[in-house]
């Protein structure tokens, strides 16, 4: 079972492949509960049916994320005892306690509103309930916060000594605001924002290019595009001082990331467009770039300095070929975001946003690329950090567990893939159907029945809130006679 690969190998992959599936739906979950705090507080504020019936849709599909995201992140914390114990033995005392204030003041706080957010129609106050939405949205924020604090550590660590092997904290102010934490908290925040917003773009532009030209689809559109606008230039700014950081910080990880071998010592950088790092050669087999740009980007100045791959040890060195094309993946992505918040600023001018099929097209397509600039992002992230687990002090191959063999991280590896594709294929192949399926005009909130506790209406489990046949003949379409609350 152990496929050819070493147990440290089979470790990292496992690893990789648990927190690709995970990082998706926290990412969904952070977005959106955000997302339904500002509809619901328009509601609030303007009465405005639409509001109340676009929360009601999109709750569901929050409902559906949050609870994978909630599975798969227990399914990780466990390998952390299994494959990465010597890890948790060194660095326990730090990352420990971070993930236990996580627990304390994020989940409890989730935990504490997410039933009243899901099954309070009807049954609180309208401001009570906009409270709960407001606590659930605050709590998924303040996880990240804690989650991004620990794995920043990592990256850049502080305030620890080192008594007899193990990490043992001196400073939790330098250990919780390490250098690279607030420009990764903020380019986390950011990424997952444009991870929902393009969600949303994507759906109404799918009911758009299907023909549905009503109030719900324009406003979710509508909505959608502003946060991607807002959101994707923010990022732009944000990823140019996360940029300077890690030049500052983690040397190699920037040197990888711009395909950098030779130290520019009297010369400019160029910034290259595309290339073929090679690990062997120390070089690169096929360049294209602009020449000045790179040193004027990473230290505005045109011939300013910046250190090269082959100033450090190749044991030291990550892989660049690898973080070179991720980067580039996330960064080309980004732009994309750009230019299409920007076009449809421009067709908001002219009145067409709502009509132009070829516009509709291309959000459809961008809908997804929100998660493929996630999973690059965080594959520069991690692999740029490599052969490090705690940057600069603990090898990754120091952390391996020493009783783990490659035999049983192979065969829990292809229990993971076989588990992961039933279970949350089928978790998101039920969101596409939502997606697909698209808001409809909703019964007016004092027709809903109050209900207690085990009466059949009452659902009795979080994915209960995902209410609704999946049958499209029961929606509302464009050539219905339903129409909004008046």
């Amino acid at each position: 079972m152990s496929l050819g690969l070493t147990a440290l190998e089979l470790a990292r992959i496992q690893f990789a492949f648990t927190v690709s599936f995970h990082i998706i739906f926290p990412a969904t979950s952070i977005g959106l509960a955000c997302f339904l705090a500002m509809l619901e507080w328009k509601w609030l504020r303007t009465q405005n049916p639409i509001y109340k019936d676009l929360f009601k849709y999109w709750i569901k599909i929050f409902a559906v994320a949050f609870a994978m995201g909630v599975v798969s992140g227990v399914v990780m914390a466990y390998q952390f005892g299994t494959n990465w114990s010597e890890f948790s033995r060194i660095a326990g005392s730090v990352t420990g306690p971070l993930l236990t204030y996580e627990v304390l003041s994020a989940f409890f706080l989730e935990a504490g509103f997410l039933g009243i957010m899901l099954f309070g129609w009807g049954r609180v106050g309208p401001k009570a309930h906009f409270f709960a939405t407001l606590m659930v949205a605050i709590g998924t924020c303040i996880s990240m916060f804690w989650i991004l604090s620990s794995n920043s550590w990592m990256q850049t660590p502080q305030g620890f000594a080192i008594e007899n092997g193990i990490i043992v904290p001196t400073d939790w102010w330098a250990i919780v605001f390490n250098p690279s934490f607030p420009y990764r908290f903020a380019h986390m925040a950011t990424a997952a924002f444009l991870v929902s917003g393009l969600l949303v773009v994507g759906t109404a532009a799918w009911h758009l290019f299907k023909g549905r030209r009503d109030e719900l689809v324009k406003k979710s559109f509508s909505m959608g595009l502003w946060m991607v606008l807002i959101t994707s230039c923010l990022q732009v700014v944000i990823g140019d001082h996360h940029g300077l950081n890690t030049l500052k910080h983690q040397p190699a990880k920037l040197a990888a990331i711009e395909g950098h071998w030779e130290t520019n010592r009297d010369h400019a950088m160029p910034l290259l467009l595309f290339a073929l790092p090679n690990m062997e050669t120390e070089s690169n087999d096929l360049e294209i770039g602009i020449p000045y740009v790179g040193s004027l980007i990473l230290t505005h100045s045109l011939e300013g300095q910046v250190t090269g791959l082959k100033d450090f040890s190749p044991e030291d060195r990550p892989n660049a070929l690898i973080v070179f094309w991720s980067f580039r993946v996330m960064v080309g992505l980004g732009m994309l975001m750009v230019l299409l918040s920007l076009t449809a600023l421009w067709l908001r001018k002219k009145g067409a946003l709502y009509e132009s099929s070829w516009f509709h097209k291309f959000a459809i397509i961008m809908g997804p690329t929100g998660y493929i600039a996630l999973l690059a992002g965080w594959v520069t992230t991690e692999v740029g950090r490599q052969p490090w687990v705690v940057y600069g002090v603990i090898r990754t191959k120091e952390g391996l567990s020493h009783t783990v063999t490659a035999d049983q991280v192979g065969l829990s590896l292809i229990i993971f893939v076989l588990v992961y594709t039933v279970v949350f294929g089928a978790g998101i192949y039920y969101m596409l159907r939502l997606i697909k399926l698209g808001p409809s005009f909703s019964t007016p909130l004092d027709a809903v029945q109050e209900v207690g506790p085990g009466h059949f209406k009452t659902p009795l489990r979080p994915l209960s809130a995902v209410d609704e046949s999946l049958d499209s003949t029961n929606r509302s379409t464009p050539d219905s006679k339903e129409k909004p609350h008046d």
